[in-house]
């Protein structure tokens, strides 16, 4: 028999970490080649990891909620074929009875799904002091571990007395556990190193943290981050501080949708314009084709008219459709639409597209609309799916909101808010009647769009939804 352990796998794009969300897998359990065992989350989206081996479940290292760094172990499974194939996996012993490693045959390198294969090299420069903690793979003990004939989990480990950083060589540690070393104060040459290959954890930065305030040193896997009084590795989303606050962890979407927004509003000088007017035919005609049998089992709501009509406008106004190239200095025009369609989910507000919408039939533009919305609220939005958009709706009238100032989506020249459709008197052919009426609200990019361009296109919006037979006219 084998210990065999599954490391996070490389997700490219820049990102270094993912959170465990869910474990479909547990001690004992027995997992085939290819076998989901977990959804983790990264800053873009939740994806789940196939087991890449056959085997029985040795342990699980992190629990839920837990933020891990690429390349580090977060499951051990018992395979019966020590010379099979383990991609991006090291052999190791089990925890009662250490062996010496074989290196593992090159292979495929399992990745996050949709992220494609890094060919990057990831071995690291050896240390002087790895030999002393080569028996320590990983910064956190065993969630739980179930070998035929172990009754107890083993002890925390004791973290060692003496530094493992030689004298004068730079520490090895991952970008965002050296900003997490600056931000505490941390010397990371005095930090003791219990990651692979002499590699500094966040475990070991908050251990060192929490030395420095006490007298005595609790073990790396237990440690929890400065910034949160409570233990980070409790799966709860919100972390109770006392009985007036409490904390909750800004992480994975959330933490990137905010940082993008900051970026975004301090970056374009942002516009914002308003117009309200009759929406009453277009929602005639919303039911009216709700009941043409051509469009059976299709969606058919005010927001697919209402990107329609944006398709439209920007047809007549195609360089609204644009980016800002800051290295080169120059506008970029885009001759596709990728129509952004901003989405409310448990794990935050993300932002897909539709690829190409600008080339889609009416009933082409729903089925991906119900599909993009279905991926989204599931879950299961990939990275591809939210990258190169070009211009965003988000629909505020679905809370009761009548209109408000959007903040661009990173790299875009506009987003439309749309409001709340309501029931309200409107001067309509000279009398005063009850009309279905809604504000739009554009806000763009002042670099890309001026004040002329942005009223003629978000005008042009408006008027077809006033008048939808425009869809046609103006086609």
């Amino acid at each position: 028999m084998t210990i065999r352990e599954f490391k996070m796998p490389d997700v490219g794009e820049g990102l270094t970490e993912a959170e465990i969300l869910k474990w479909y897998v547990q001690p004992g359990d027995t997992v085939t080649d290819g076998q989901v065992v977990c959804e983790v989350e990264t800053a873009k989206a939740a994806v789940e990891l196939p087991i890449p081996f056959d085997g029985v479940v040795h342990a699980l290292l992190f629990e839920e909620g837990t933020t891990v760094d690429v390349g580090q172990v977060i499951i051990s499974v018992q395979t019966g074929d020590a010379g099979a194939e383990a991609p991006a996996v090291v052999e190791a012993a089990p925890a009662a009875a250490p062996a010496e490693a074989e290196p593992a045959p090159e292979a495929r390198q399992p990745v996050l799904v949709g992220y494609g294969v890094s060919t990057a090299s990831t071995k690291r420069r050896p240390r002087k002091a790895a030999a002393d903690t080569a028996a320590q793979n990983g910064s956190a003990a065993p969630v739980a571990a179930a070998a035929p004939a172990a009754p107890a989990a083993p002890a925390a480990p004791v973290l060692p007395a003496v530094p493992a950083q030689p004298a004068g060589e730079r520490p090895l540690a991952k970008p965002p556990v050296r900003k997490l070393a600056k931000d505490l104060g941390i010397d990371l040459a005095s930090v003791v190193p219990t990651g692979d290959g002499g590699v500094v954890t966040r475990e070991d930065v908050h251990a060192a943290a929490a030395a420095a305030i006490t007298p005595q040193a609790v073990p790396a896997a237990v440690q929890a981050p400065a910034a949160v009084p409570a233990a980070a590795a409790v799966p709860a989303q919100a972390v109770e501080t006392s009985a007036r606050e409490t904390r909750i962890p800004v992480k994975g979407v959330r933490k990137v949708t905010a940082q993008a927004m900051v970026g975004s509003a301090f970056t374009a000088p942002h516009v914002t314009e308003f117009i309200t007017f009759d929406v009453t035919r277009t929602m005639k005609l919303v039911q009216e084709l709700k009941a043409d049998p051509d469009l059976a089992g299709l969606r058919i709501n005010p927001l697919l008219l209402i990107a329609k009509a944006v398709l439209v406008a920007i047809r007549r106004n195609p360089d609204v459709n644009a980016s800002w190239d800051e290295a080169a200095q120059e506008i970029v025009l885009k001759h596709y639409v990728n129509l952004g369609i901003a989405a409310a989910t448990p794990r935050g507000l993300i932002v897909p597209n539709i690829k190409d919408a600008h080339a889609k039939t009416l009933g082409e533009l729903s089925e991906s609309l119900s599909s993009l919305v279905a991926t989204a609220r599931d879950g299961k939005t990939s990275p591809a799916d939210m990258q190169n958009g070009t211009i965003t709706i988000t629909n505020v009238g679905v809370f009761g909101v009548d209109t408000g100032t959007p903040i661009l989506n990173p790299g875009e020249s506009a987003i439309l808010a749309v409001g709340a459709i309501k029931l309200q008197p409107w001067v309509h052919k000279g009398k005063v009647k009850p009309r279905q009426v809604t504000t739009l609200a554009l806000s763009f990019d002042h670099r890309l769009i001026d004040g002329e361009l942005g009223s003629r296109f978000l005008a042009d919006i408006a008027a077809v939804l006033e008048h939808p037979r425009r869809l046609i006219t103006w086609s």
